[in-house]
């Protein structure tokens, strides 16, 4: 669930803190036990278009028509920073309910540099990102100690932004005219 934009005299409708505290609880229970596995299918479509399917949604990512592609989605460097903002949003919901915090409005505006010379093969740099910045525009009732807390909370427990910062193990297998 993401942050809506509303009115200045409304709040954004946050998650139930009863909800979350009791997953809370069930996690403490649980222990080194507690894991969660997400999985996603993609599928080459036609030049760059690729299919996503993500639970039962499916998302159609490419790449703009000035690199080849046909332009009818997000490319995924631009979803791995939707990622970063919808989770930051997420969370921000998540510790506003727990803090009893009230949101009016909530925006964040992510911005990725990269050499494009890597993907493509023309120089040994990077193909990844070099950098990325966000902006969180928070617009809160709150006083600056709960709102300084509510920042802080986010930026140590958002896990897109934890896989941006930190090194994590990726291994991946090739399969060749398998069915």
């Amino acid at each position: 669930m993401s942050a809506q934009l509303v009115s200045e005299n409304t709040s954004v409708a946050l998650p139930a803190a009863e909800t979350i505290t009791a997953f809370q609880s069930a996690l403490r229970q649980a222990g080194d036990k507690s894991r969660a596995e997400f999985v996603v299918h993609t599928r080459l479509v036609d030049r760059y278009q690729t299919q996503a399917v993500i639970r039962n949604f499916e998302l159609t990512i490419d790449e703009p028509a000035s690199l080849g592609g046909t332009d009818r989605g997000p490319n995924p460097v631009e979803v791995v920073l939707a990622a970063l903002g919808a989770c930051q949003e997420i969370v921000y919901a998540t510790y506003a309910a727990l803090l009893g915090v009230r949101i009016q409005r909530l925006e964040i505006r992510v911005t990725g540099q990269l050499d494009p010379r890597g993907f493509f093969n023309v120089a040994d740099v990077p193909a990844g990102f070099e950098r990325v910045e966000y902006e969180v525009d928070l617009q809160t009732d709150a006083p600056p100690d709960k709102t300084s807390q509510l920042i802080e909370l986010v930026n140590r427990h958002c896990p897109v932004l934890d896989i941006l910062q930190r090194p994590i193990p990726t291994q991946g297998h090739v399969r060749v005219n398998q069915v």
